[in-house]
């Protein structure tokens, strides 16, 4: 799958990365890919959720990855933190 047809969820509502996904999908694509970390994790699932349910009855979830990333903290201690991720994979 291309990383161009990623949705990367922050912090903005829901329903701006359902559109995006959506723009994704009647653009031809037939895949996204939601990518999320740390607090965004419940809105990336809730995107997921709301596209499918509500607005493309037709999208399946393909696959979904959990894991962890290490990042440096923004005070710029030696410590790695750990950070948990998961990316959902939508299928038309």
């Amino acid at each position: 799958m291309s990383e161009a047809n990623a949705v990367l969820v922050g912090k903005k509502p829901v329903m701006n990365y359902v559109l995006a996904c959506i723009t994704f999908f009647h653009g031809g694509a037939k895949e996204v890919n939601i990518k999320a970390r740390g607090k965004a994790i419940s809105r990336a699932i809730d995107v997921a959720e709301v596209v499918r349910r509500k607005f493309l009855p037709g999208v399946k979830i393909r696959a979904i990855a959990i894991g962890t990333d290490q990042v440096q903290p923004q005070d710029e201690e030696t410590q790695l933190s750990n950070v948990s991720t998961i990316e959902i994979t939508l299928q038309r």
